[in-house]
């Protein structure tokens, strides 16, 4: 039987005044577009357009993808830039 449980992602987004944003979605692109264009983005990020997608880690429940959005909310801006580097590095 296949597991059909939604998988959720938690991500960052840099925005336009070089600010991070934390958050977690069932589908980042569709998220980052309405963070973007939509009036159901974050209030944060709506003064801050155009965001763009610089991490997404999948997590598989909504309840992981949470606390992994705490834990990254923690980290210091330095920490976050270095997540984002292993990223890109990983690519």
């Amino acid at each position: 039987m296949q597991d059909t449980a939604p998988t959720y992602s938690v991500y960052l987004v840099k925005c336009a005044d070089a600010s991070l944003y934390c958050g977690i979605a069932m589908d980042v692109s569709a998220r980052v577009t309405q963070h973007n264009a939509s009036k159901r983005g974050a209030r944060y990020t709506k003064s801050r357009r155009p965001v763009a997608l610089v991490y997404a880690e999948p997590c598989g429940s909504r309840s992981d993808a949470l606390k992994r959005e705490i834990a990254i909310k923690k980290l210091s801006r330095i920490a976050k830039q270095q997540l984002i580097k292993s990223m890109a590095t990983a690519a």
